[in-house]
This record gives C-alpha cells, structure tokens and sequence, in this order.
C-alpha cells in the first residue's frame, strides 16, 4: 500500500471528518487537496490510483470534480463522499458512501477499487478481468461478478470477435451437456451487459447474434 498514491480532495470543516490523515496512518501515499481544479491540475505529477472526494466537506456533491477527473483519466477509480443522501448518477464514481461510516469502510472500499498486481488479470480491449478480485473494469464501470459471471465473461474475452454458439456457452459455463433449456444464459448476459456497458440496453462490446449465440467486440 505504501506505494499506492491516492489523491484526496476534501475540505476542512469542524463538523465533517477529514479522511486524509487516517488514510496516511493506515498507510497510503496521500497527495490532498482543498479545491478540484488544484488537485486535477496535478493529477500528472501525483500519477494516483484512485482519487477520494470528500464532497461533503466542500459543500457540494462532487460531480463537477468527478466530470474534471474523468476527463482527465477516464480509468481512474473515483470514491465520493457525500453529507445525505442526494440524486447521485451512479456514472460519476465507482462508489458512494454517505457519512457517517467508519475509515475501515472506507479502506476496504478503496482496496477493493485499487487496480491489481496484474498477475491474475485478463484483459480485452478496454475490459480488464481480475479473477482475484472478482471484479471487471471496463471504461468507468467497475464492479463485482460472481463465479459463474466470471467464467462466462472469461470465455467470452478469450474468443473475442468470435461468435460463440449459446449451446456450446452453456455447457462450458454449466458443466452440463444439458442445454434444453438456456434462458438463464439470457439472463446472465444481462447481468454481465450491466456489469461493463456504459448503455446495457443498447450494447456496444456484448452484441447478441440472432440465432447463433454471442460475440463480444473490443
């Protein structure tokens, strides 16, 4: 963790917990910053792995900041904190915690949205797979799958640009030479189009292939 860089963009406020000290005493390299602009303006130099927002400490919701920092580096895992509960776009940050919680909250939510050692991550395109995680990134979405999501995602990035037939899909990921019935593979693959697809309704990787199966374009 000591070479992980987190930049924190927060407030200081009698009434709101300040979060970079805690951070710095549970061992992350902490870059922190009063305002937005400052801090995107070196997001160059600090090189971070995830950016904190403690919006509620600068009495905003953070989406400006969230906006700024994607544009600047639209892989860069963002955590928003937030003073209540307020119509927050989910697009804008990977996580949302409402105060209060504890630090260990948050730390834990960082290391599960810190990028992985690569050892065990597969990559196509811009979706990145990380078996030890559990979780997929693709663009600003990140999130976390279940084994059989996995597997399912796994095949489907290993033939990429390949059209995969449902039945042979199906008995990889089942384990059964059984496909009588293969509308639960429908239903996964919704699950997994929510998972990496900006628009899950209109698909631009996992396309459907009308009476074959599925293909997924990176």
């Amino acid at each position: 963790m000591k070479n992980t860089t987190i930049l924190v963009i927060e407030g200081r406020h009698a009434e709101i917990p300040s979060f970079a000290t805690d951070l710095q005493k549970k061992g992350f390299d902490i870059r922190s910053f009063q305002n937005g602009s400052q801090a995107v303006s070196k997001m160059k130099q600090t090189n971070p792995s995830l950016v904190v927002i403690n919006a509620a400490s600068l009495r905003s919701t953070g989406i400006r900041i969230c906006l700024a920092v994607r544009k600047k580096d639209p892989k860069l895992p963002i955590i928003l904190i937030l003073e209540s509960e307020k119509a927050v776009d989910k697009e804008v940050a990977e996580a949302v915690l409402v105060l209060p919680f504890t630090v260990q909250k948050l730390v834990n939510r960082i290391k599960a949205l810190l990028p992985s050692d690569g050892k065990n991550v597969v990559t196509a395109g811009p979706i990145q797979l990380d078996l030890d995680h559990k979780r997929v990134r693709c663009l600003s979405k990140n999130a976390k799958l279940t084994p059989r999501l996995i597997t399912l995602l796994q095949i489907l990035m290993e033939k990429h640009g390949e059209v995969v037939e449902r039945e042979s899909l199906f008995k990889k990921v089942w384990e059964t030479n059984y496909t009588g019935d293969t509308r639960t593979l429908d239903v996964h693959i919704s699950w997994l189009r929510r998972a990496i697809e900006l628009d899950p309704n209109n698909p631009k990787f996992l396309k459907t292939i009308r009476g074959v199966g599925y293909r997924l374009d990176v």
